[in-house]
């Protein structure tokens, strides 16, 4: 895709002026907010040397499921950053605090209302946290979305990992690797324009511990990202409603947590359309954006993924390599402790503020021990910084209205792409898809450039393309 029919995707996107869908999104939402611009005087009243947090909450006393509420409910007290660590204990779980009946009606302006509450079968299911098969109708189906579509012959990589692959490390730059070498595409969001707008996000969930992350960001009128595996959908279903429901974004972050350099193209095609289906099947939506575990991801994956309907999302990287991930992730496997997660977020912060752009970070909610240091230390962190931050969901950050993240609202023709899935008659068939002869505009470009900088060049020029 050249980067001229990708100006022309980003000028069809919606209206120049945001406010009026933001203020609708604030008046719709009861417990969360779209947008929390957070700052003091000071900078951040959390250190590593104190040990303990500025914040608490109360969780949810009560679920209307019924659920039995913890005797020590989580929440309420954080642990000092000293002892987030691997062998913490393990808290309590909090309830949810709030269920939905199948046709109530979400706050996304045209999309369907809930679907009948999902009951998994795991026959009608790849093995969980395993690579998902290619052999089944629906891969069949799913692989028919790429007609049309110009999908680089690239050959996979052993693992995913540079290491392991010096051939395909070499050629990095050709392949628009990420994992080695940081490279992106105009089509990737890597960033929010705005400076110091920081694009909230979590990933691998629904968790045991994510209701709590939702109770804080409730209390802070804060929405957020959340990147979802389709093996953890299934099991916690209701979980995936809420988030939905509290008016947070929902993503795609494959079925497995595999990385997708390293799977053939039926094998990413699976992968995603799984994840996809999970998705579709509890809330009753498609995702148009997705993350790729690890940030594998290169010019193959980006093209499947986007002929597939979805926007890939990185986090960000600096000019010298350093990249915004907290690596929260390896707290609970003992590979870093939670202070020095936390050291790895206040670098983070002061990166930012040397940034003509905003930024987009990695955090986690699979984990008490990422949950806690997002609750106890990084959201707060981040709310009492100086300079003064605007904390925002990533598609909201990047001007995306919320009606175009998902396929069955969505108001654009050309956002992210006209393309027919999988067989679903709920969502309009068109250039790519199933009997499809059209084409892209020959390959991704070769420029190596965050859509952020794209966005910001282009407003520049005159006029507003985004909501």
């Amino acid at each position: 895709m050249q980067l001229q029919a990708f100006v022309a995707l980003l000028s069809l996107l919606g209206a120049a002026n945001a406010n009026p869908e933001r203020h609708a999104r604030l008046a719709k939402r009861q417990n969360a907010g779209a947008v929390v611009t957070v700052g003091s005087s000071s900078t951040s009243s959390i250190s590593l040397s104190s040990g303990t947090p500025t914040t608490s909450f109360t969780s949810s006393t009560a679920s209307a499921l019924g659920s039995p509420v913890p005797t020590t409910p989580v929440g309420t007290t954080i642990p000092p950053l000293v002892n987030i660590t691997s062998g913490m204990a393990t808290p309590s779980t909090v309830p949810l605090s709030a269920t939905y009946s199948a046709g109530a009606t979400p706050l996304i302006s045209g999309a369907p209302v809930l679907p009948t509450p999902f009951v998994f079968q795991a026959a009608d299911w790849p093995p969980q946290d395993q690579i998902a098969p290619t052999d089944s109708d629906e891969v069949s189906e799913w692989m028919e979305e790429l007609n049309g579509f110009n999908i680089p012959d690239i050959t996979p990589t052993v693992d995913g990992t540079c290491v392991n692959d010096p051939a395909a490390a070499a050629e990095a730059a050709s392949r628009g690797w990420w994992t080695c070498g940081g490279y992106t595409r105009v089509t990737d969001i890597t960033a929010c324009p705005n400076k110091l707008t920081w694009g909230v996000s979590f990933d691998d969930g629904p968790g045991f511990y994510s209701m709590e992350l939702l109770d804080y960001l409730a209390s802070k009128n804060m929405t957020s990202t959340f990147f979802v595996i389709g093996s953890r959908i299934v099991e916690r279903p209701q979980v995936l409603v809420e988030e939905y429901m509290s008016g947070h974004e929902i993503a795609v972050h494959t079925w497995s947590h595999r990385p997708l350099t390293m799977l053939t193209t039926a094998q990413v095609v699976a992968e995603l359309g799984w994840a996809r289906k999970a998705i579709k099947d509890v809330i009753g939506v498609t995702p148009t954006l997705m993350r790729p575990p690890y940030g594998d991801i290169d010019d193959r994956v980006r093209a499947i993924s986007l002929a597939m309907g979805m926007v890939p999302v990185i986090w960000t990287s600096t000019g010298t390599g350093a990249t915004f991930d907290t690596n929260d992730w390896k707290v609970p496997g003992g590979v870093v402790t939670g202070p020095q997660s936390f050291a790895t977020f206040e670098a983070i912060l002061t990166n930012a503020t040397t940034l003509n752009t905003g930024f987009v970070v990695l955090e986690h909610d699979l984990y008490a021990q990422t949950v806690d240091l997002a609750i106890g230390y990084t959201l707060p962190a981040a709310m009492n910084f100086t300079p003064t931050l605007t904390l925002d969901s990533i598609g909201h950050c990047n001007g995306i209205p919320s009606t175009n993240l998902y396929r069955e609202s969505n108001q654009n023709t050309s956002f992210p792409y006209p393309n027919s899935t999988s067989g679903d008659t709920s969502v309009p068939s068109g250039s790519g898809g199933k009997g499809s002869t059209s084409a892209t505009s020959g390959t991704l470009s070769n420029a190596i450039m965050p859509i952020s900088m794209v966005v910001a060049s282009l407003l520049a020029a005159g006029g507003s393309l985004l909501m």
